[in-house]
């Protein structure tokens, strides 16, 4: 059975205590706007899946009643980064198993501002992601900077080491993603850098700047998805978009084995799940045309490259030197702005990337506007583990 996008909104995504709004707020405000893009009334959603990672238990139904009070299923879901699109799966599983025709997926974070803690002393043993810090504990050792920092910018270390990738390639990620955020008014951050600006930017844990990592950010975002029956009967053909395929993995001996930084965060259930997307919809790397990806630093687009088969392994940092992944290029990569530049509220991520691709596929991303593209791809990565990998289509003309 087949499932569609057929509405999506998002709140500006903000840095914390920017505005007065409660998590319940913002998710009213997506969720709003995504009923509004599909044209359809919140009595006809039948469930609710929610997505969130620091508010509280039953957040979502806190979040969903301001939507309306009908008494629907709601479904609460933390999965770290990845918990947006874990939202965004369930709901299509919902539709594309029969159990129901209209499902809203919903995801929002209130944050406060400074970086993610998790792994410092009196946290390191209980930690959800305590074994992946050991991995680089025993390898790199373990400093007092933000710990999730310090894995990728081991993984960026490795990568250097083992395929000569440069600062610049690495500083060439995000001034290509702060470029694109120019254009999108739903960005936290919206100016302009050069490789030079970024590399010269405040060193978080080397070699990363602080241009070269996602921030805190409030926001929330929410799609609708439908069945092919309630597309037809609702006459909403015009704004559907096709879930063509969807791919969660986790992680695997592959991620522990090598006790390198580069497989611990999360490469390898980025490859497979790319890998299953491909294999159930017939397409490949070179049928895509736009591509949101998990770029919570400038070295995991690199390692992203890699995993969904743009490039051979260790040629990442060539391809986004050449022009490849931008507007001219053989695919835009994060038009958005990236998690670098659009901004990061974990519970949201992944139902805002669904929401770009869709104004990309139905060909309503203004200034941002891929041309003619037909197919695009989402990945979203969480440690702990979870990645999710989602291919999107729209009918060509």
């Amino acid at each position: 059975m087949k499932s569609y996008l057929v509405g999506v909104g998002m709140t500006k995504f903000e840095k914390p205590e920017t505005r007065d709004w409660q998590y319940w707020d913002m998710a009213k405000e997506a969720g709003t706007a995504a009923l509004a893009d599909a044209r359809i009334a919140y009595g006809q959603v039948e469930q609710v899946v929610a997505g969130y990672c620091y508010q509280a238990s039953t957040a979502g139904q806190r979040a969903a009643y301001g939507l309306g009070l009908t008494g629907v299923p709601v479904y609460n879901v933390n999965n770290n980064c990845a918990t947006g699109s874990t939202a965004l799966m369930m709901a299509r599983q919902f539709v594309v198993g029969g159990q129901s025709e209209c499902v809203l997926a919903l995801g929002f974070e209130k944050m406060r501002r400074g970086s993610l803690g998790g792994g410092s002393d009196g946290e390191f043993a209980t930690s959800p992601v305590a074994r992946h810090y050991k991995i680089m504990a025993d390898r790199h050792g373990f400093e007092a900077t933000p710990p999730t920092a310090q894995l990728f910018a081991n993984a960026a270390r490795e990568h250097m080491e083992r395929y000569g990738t440069t600062p610049a390639q690495l500083a060439a990620v995000a001034a290509k993603n702060h470029q694109h955020s120019t254009d999108n008014p739903n960005a936290q951050f919206q100016d302009p850098y050069t490789p030079e600006e970024i590399l010269a930017a405040r060193t978080v844990h080397a070699p990363l700047t602080k241009l070269q990592c996602s921030p805190t950010s409030d926001g929330a975002a929410a799609v609708v998805v439908a069945s092919e029956a309630f597309v037809d009967r609702h006459g909403l053909g015009d704004r559907a978009v096709e879930i063509t395929a969807q791919a969660m993995t986790t992680d695997t001996e592959e991620s522990f084995a090598s006790g390198s930084c580069l497989d611990v965060v999360g490469t390898p259930m980025s490859r497979a799940a790319a890998r299953q997307v491909y294999e159930t919809s017939g397409l490949g790397p070179d049928d895509l045309d736009v591509i949101e990806l998990h770029d919570c630093f400038s070295v995991n687009e690199l390692l992203t490259y890699e995993a969904l088969g743009l490039c051979e392994e260790g040629e990442s940092g060539k391809l986004v030197e050449s022009g490849a992944t931008t507007y001219g290029g053989r695919w835009v990569v994060n038009p958005s702005g990236g998690l670098i530049s659009k901004g990061h509220p974990l519970g949201a991520t992944g139902l805002a990337q669904a929401t770009e691709l869709s104004w990309q596929l139905r060909g309503e991303a203004g200034p941002r506007q891929v041309d003619g593209a037909r197919v695009a791809l989402a990945h979203n990565v969480g440690l702990g583990g979870a990645a999710v990998v989602t291919l999107l289509t729209r009918p060509r003309p």
